[in-house]
This record gives structure tokens, sequence and C-alpha cells, in this order.
């Protein structure tokens, strides 16, 4: 045989087979799309510009009466990016100002262990001084609405909180 006759041959058969499918299994087939696309809208607080992405809700921090701001308008999320071509992982880390009151906040301080990165880090975008004591912004003001971010590379994610902050 031929070889485009085989290739032509398979194609019709793959095509008569989708179709009977259709036939057969008409509510299962046709509908894929659409449920596709109703998980998509069911998400909460998602976009439809980025579906992969899923939007936290701001809760407002508790605050004693008179309190401009607290740790808590200090967000940090993390997430693995691409390894250094050493193969060693790296990932990307935002540091959010979300205060609701529209405070600017600075003095910024981490809980980070012994933090250490195999890529340099600008530090006066972050700099560990001592152990489980890391600064943001050289401490400077985070205005409100802003985000730092920065990448560093190590075997390991390192788990990083608000240790404490200054309202400004």
């Amino acid at each position: 045989m031929n070889g485009r006759f085989v290739l032509v041959l398979s194609s019709v058969s793959i095509g008569v087979l989708f179709l009977l499918l259709v036939v057969l299994f008409p509510d299962q087939c046709g509908s894929f799309g659409s449920k596709l696309m109703e998980l998509r809208i069911k998400q909460e607080n998602s976009t439809l510009s980025t579906p992969h992405r899923k939007l936290l809700p701001v809760k407002e921090p508790d605050r004693i009466r008179g309190e401009k701001c607290n740790k808590a308008d200090i967000v940090i999320t993390q997430g693995a990016t691409s390894p250094l071509p050493s193969g060693i992982p790296t990932y990307t880390v935002e540091i959010m100002n979300v205060c609701v009151t529209g405070c600017d906040i600075s003095g910024i301080h981490l809980n980070c262990g012994w933090f250490s990165s195999a890529r340099l880090i600008n530090p006066k975008t972050f700099r560990r001084l001592r152990y489980n004591d890391c600064l943001v912004n050289d401490g400077k003001s985070l205005i409100n609405g802003g985000t730092l971010s920065f990448q560093y590379a190590n075997t390991f994610l390192y788990p990083l909180s608000v240790s404490r902050v200054v309202c400004s």
C-alpha cells in the first residue's frame, strides 16, 4: 500500500470514529467546552484575562482603636521560578503594602532564619541583618499599594513572615 493512502485511510477512520462518538454520546461530547467555561466562571475572585490566577480576598486586619497600621498590612507571597543554569532553584518574593487606611509603612523587618541566596540581591531591597531578622527596602517606606519584589536562589524556599513595622 501507498503511504499516502494509509495516512488518508487512518484520518478518515478517526473522523468517522469521532462522529460516531458524538452521535452516541451527544451530551458528553458537545458540552466539554461549556463545562470548562462554567468552571472558569464559578471560580471566585478570578479575572477573565488571567483565569489561572486567583485573587486572594483582602481581610481588614484587627486593629486596636486609633492604630493606623500594623504588621498584618504587609503581605508576602513567594513562588518558584525557573532555576539557575547550575540547577539551583529560584524563588520570586513579592512584599506588598495592603494598608486599607492609606498608610505608608517603613522599617519592615521579616523573620527569615539564616536566609541566604546563590543569586545576588540588592541589599537596599532586601538584606539579612542577623539571624531571623531581615530588612526590607533599606528601612524606607513602602508606599500604600506598593509592591517590592526580588528573586533569590537556594535549594529550598525560606519561610518569610513580618516581625515588625513602623507606621509612617
